[in-house]
């Protein structure tokens, strides 16, 4: 494998301008629960944060903290957010605790207003009371007839309705199917591109109906085929599934099979790779040579019933890289890979506050937004985590024609998509059989890479005799973060004895590094002054254009080729607390962290 070429040009081909096929870049969450959310509600003290804050905050406009209570604003807006409140119970507390007839006047109402009463001053104990009562023991039918479900979701589109503002900013509908068998995680936010009319016609499938994924996957296909509607379904936070988010087998135990394979292939195109409960790429267990997989992790079961809860180990189930392998390997006994998947990042905010920025991070429930909380636990399911466990992460950055619900999931859907951390850092990637150095240097190097090639998430097949894969790269630094320190191709492959197989490789460095013949360098530079929490751009490149080709290919065997990106070191949100509180950086936790983009895989498959 070589660096063909690399150059820094004084162009970009990122931004909000109109590029290759009038793709534009935008960013988004689709990950944010609000007070409609019966954990942030109960748990989490937020009792004010309903959607319209969250798509307020959203589009940049002054909201009040759900916590703190002051004004806030977010002063980066977003292109498009996903409101993606727990399905079940979806509103219930809310209007109960507000008074509405129907709701609080119920049996069911009136214990719940009680149990708040009773027990507000221990959240802790208020939250598994009525946890163990309606999530694991289910005994509610009142407040889960028909009618009242109906009621809360057509409130609930109505948010979107209201600031779906097409080409400016886009409210997708969605919801978050939260199944949680045994504390392991598998839950998967669902978005449609249906407007508020449409959704009227279905109400949301919860984990009260079912906790098997296999039957959301049916639940979209009858759905999709009555309506005519297009749904997206995307697992999150795999890092905590305790060994059962990317399984060998179906939930019932069995093999997968050919028809389970098309199913989570067709629902399930995208994978949430990095989030506030850590990042979930791969591991140092799982990628031992790889010198940045300790990045931002996180391993704690959601225990929804501490006294079920099992412990934790480090799973190849639980890790997108390790998944990815695992699909190459399916797909070889198949003909259909489960998991050729595309990535992105979002937030899985609880507090209605879509907060990325290690500087400006509002935490994960209203009460983490004060600085003190990082040293004091979550609570609840996150009982053995404190505030600084956390990661100030991420964002979806989309790569589409216009900004619309109908635009942007059909990018989600060909997974022309990627994940950051947080920094609004621009990637392209290209994979092609034809591309020259020339056409790297190019203005028009997104045209040439669509006519000639295919996108991140695309698929390469039909090698030319004796050809090579050529990746045409891209990536400009956030306009307003940190520069960027290096770029590495993470190729994943498949051997003729069915064997996988990874590989780390710097192909772009920053201040005239080359990397060693094992495509590998030393970190650079790091200008973070803890004692203040700020850092110097005076190191870092601002872009990189290369071609790189893979000349260790063999096209007998499936393969895949992402690009990982890192900024130069800058300080973690562990670190501006401890200086906002005049302490030492805290033990245990990163006072510095680079961030980083991970773009959907360019696959290459010979069946």
């Amino acid at each position: 494998m070589k660096l063909i070429f690399v150059v820094v040009l004084f162009f970009s081909i990122c931004g909000t301008g109109v590029y290759g096929q009038s793709t534009q870049l935008f960013f988004g969450d689709t990950h944010v629960h609000t007070s409609f959310s019966e954990d942030a509600y109960a748990l989490g003290r937020n009792v004010t944060g309903d959607p319209d804050t969250a798509y307020r905050w959203a589009k940049g406009l002054p909201v009040v903290h759900p916590y703190t209570g002051v004004k806030i604003k977010n002063t980066r807006p977003l292109d498009f957010l996903v409101v993606a409140d727990h399905a079940y119970y979806l509103g219930i507390y809310k209007n109960v605790m507000d008074g509405r007839p129907g709701f609080a006047d119920t049996q069911s109402g009136k214990w719940i207003r009680q149990v708040f009463q009773d027990m507000d001053a221990d959240r802790n104990a208020l939250w598994n009371t009525l946890n163990m009562a309606f999530y694991i023991e289910r005994t509610d039918k009142e407040l889960t007839t028909a009618a009242v479900r109906s009621t809360v979701w057509e409130e609930y589109l109505q948010f979107a309705e209201t600031y779906n503002d097409p080409g400016r900013f886009t409210a997708f509908i969605g919801w978050e199917w939260s199944g949680s068998p045994g504390g392991n995680n598998l839950h998967r936010v669902v978005m449609t591109s249906a407007n508020g009319e449409v959704a009227s016609g279905f109400r949301p499938l919860s984990v009260l109906e079912s906790e098997r994924p296999e039957d959301l996957w049916d639940w979209l296909e009858k759905t999709s085929i009555e309506l005519g509607l297009k749904f997206v379904a995307i697992p999150h936070n795999s890092n905590i599934s305790n060994g059962t988010m990317f399984p060998e087998t179906t939930s019932s135990g069995t093999p997968i099979t050919e028809a389970y394979a098309r199913k989570r292939q067709k629902w399930e195109p995208l994978v949430e790779i990095t989030q506030i409960k850590g990042d979930s790429e791969t591991h140092p267990k799982l990628s031992p040579e790889d010198p940045f997989a300790g990045f931002e992790k996180y391993e704690h079961l959601l225990a929804v019933n501490p006294e079920a809860a099992t412990s934790m180990e480090v799973s190849a189930a639980d890790y997108v890289r390790p998944a990815l392998l695992r699909g190459l390997q399916i797909g070889e006994r198949l003909d259909i890979n489960p998991y050729r998947f595309g990535v992105i990042g979002s937030t899985d905010s609880h507090s209605s506050v879509s907060s990325v920025d290690e500087d400006n991070f509002w935490g994960k429930f209203p009460p983490d937004a004060r600085p003190s909380r990082g040293m004091e636990p979550i609570g609840g399911p996150l009982s053995s985590v404190v505030g600084w466990s956390v990661s100030a992460s991420g964002l979806a950055a989309v790569w589409a024609q216009e900004n619309t619900r109908e635009s942007l999931l059909s990018a989600f859907q060909r997974k022309e998509v990627y994940a950051t951390t947080g920094p609004r850092i621009c990637v392209r990637l290209f994979g092609g059989w034809d591309f020259s150095e020339t056409d790297t240097q190019s203005a028009n190097m997104s045209d040439i890479g669509y006519r000639s090639g295919v996108p991140m998430g695309g698929a390469l097949t039909r090698t030319p005799a004796g050809g090579s894969p050529k990746f045409m790269i891209h990536v400009a630094k956030d306009p307003t973060g940190a520069n960027l320190e290096r770029v590495q191709m993470i190729k994943g492959w498949l051997d003729v004895s069915g064997k996988t197989h990874e590989k780390v490789m710097d192909v772009a460095l920053s201040d005239g590094r080359e990397p060693d013949p094992d495509h590998n360098a030393l970190p650079g530079a790091n200008t973070v002054d803890i004692t203040t929490a700020t850092y110097s751009n005076e190191r870092g490149a601002t872009q990189f254009n290369l071609l790189w080709e893979d000349t260790d290919f063999d096209p007998q065997t499936p393969a895949f080729y992402y690009l990982r990106v890192l900024q130069i070191p800058t300080p973690r949100h562990s670190l501006y607390d401890a200086v906002a509180l005049n302490i030492d950086p805290p033990d245990g936790f990163p006072a510095i962290i680079q961030e980083r983009a991970y773009t959907s895989p360019v696959f290459y498959t010979p069946y």
